[in-house]
């Protein structure tokens, strides 16, 4: 079992926030992107302050870069990087790709299939690459020598199918941890029929988390996590909605009438045990345990919320370091 982290966005640089991360015996530091931040440039400099952790995109969106400039920047990344490198991808949301990227939001899972398919054998280091899909055509380039690992962030089952038959890895995010095994199955069933070995594919599940003296504080930072996710994004509201679908409908209306205080008060306890791992420093470590003992999971991926302060922040990373 290893333990990530993802990046948090602290006053300090990300080059001390990831050394202290190293030090504490993290195995994985994850970044995210969306706007006004690079993950490659963001990691090329971690990559130069540690000695030998997982460096990852969680995520990189499958538009606004194309599987050619994708595996350039992670095998880029891979020379300079002393740790394994992971590359993250998903198909983001309509609101960022055709409201920031300006593209048409067409075809996202296939679009993130033949993107992982054409990655991997970008770095595969093996003859030129001819490539003839439904997005992407290609031909006639020699393939990069990089090990990097391909994970797909994938929530509903199509997407889920798309990780079985060519990622190497999953990152679930609001899917309840309790779900995650039936959610598997999916990626699972369509890894076998694609011949290959879903024991292979690593599951790398997002965990909000906050850790604090009082429990409903930490449990409040979760809350406005969780009513951010469900209120903006249908994907998210769909795959909480399977086992809370009256909370997420009264989240998602408070969202949208511009009613953020109550979006995250409708967000429950039991919502927030499900998803998330939030308490005082033992409470919350009791949970990310129970979570790393679930049979599909392989790496939790700690993720401090953006609304966190900075002492809630460094207070969670010390506490549910391994």
């Amino acid at each position: 079992m290893t333990r990530g982290v993802l990046l948090p966005n602290v006053s300090e640089s990300a080059s001390e926030v990831a050394t202290r991360i190293e030090a504490l015996g993290y195995d994985a530091i994850w970044t995210g992107e969306l706007w006004g931040t690079d993950a490659f440039v963001q990691l090329t400099t971690l990559a130069a302050h540690t000695e030998g952790i997982a460096l990852g995109t969680a995520i990189a969106n499958v538009f606004s870069r194309s599987p050619a400039v994708l595996a350039s920047a992670a095998a880029a990344l891979e020379e300079r990087s002393s740790g394994p490198v992971r590359l993250g991808v998903g198909a983001s949301t309509p609101k960022a790709i055709e409201d920031l990227h300006g593209f048409e939001y067409d075809r996202p899972i296939r679009r993130m299939h033949e993107t992982v398919e054409l990655v991997k054998a970008y770095t595969a280091g093996d003859g030129r690459v001819e490539y003839d899909g439904e997005c992407f055509s290609t031909r006639d380039f020699p393939a990069l020598e990089a090990d990097v690992s391909v994970y797909t962030a994938a929530l509903g089952p199509a997407a889920r199918r798309a990780t079985g038959r060519v990622a190497d890895g999953w990152l679930p995010h609001n899917i309840p941890f309790e779900g995650l095994s039936g959610a598997f199955e999916t990626v699972s069933t369509a890894a076998r029929e694609a011949g290959r070995d879903p024991e292979g594919i690593e599951v790398a599940p997002y965990v909000p988390a906050a850790v604090a003296e009082d429990t409903e504080e930490a449990r409040g930072v979760v809350r406005g996590h969780l009513a951010y996710y469900v209120g903006s994004g249908e994907g998210y509201r769909r795959a909480v909605g399977e086992r809370f679908p009256e909370e997420v409908d009264r989240i998602a209306e408070a969202w949208h009438a511009g009613e953020r205080g109550r979006a995250r008060e409708e967000v429950t306890d039991e919502m927030v045990a499900a998803l998330g791992a939030a308490g005082t420093p033992d409470e919350a470590r009791s949970r990310l345990s129970a979570i790393e003992g679930l049979e599909t999971v392989d790496e939790p991926i700690v993720v401090v919320p953006s609304n966190a302060d900075d002492a809630t922040v460094e207070r969670t990373i010390e506490a549910l370091a391994p």
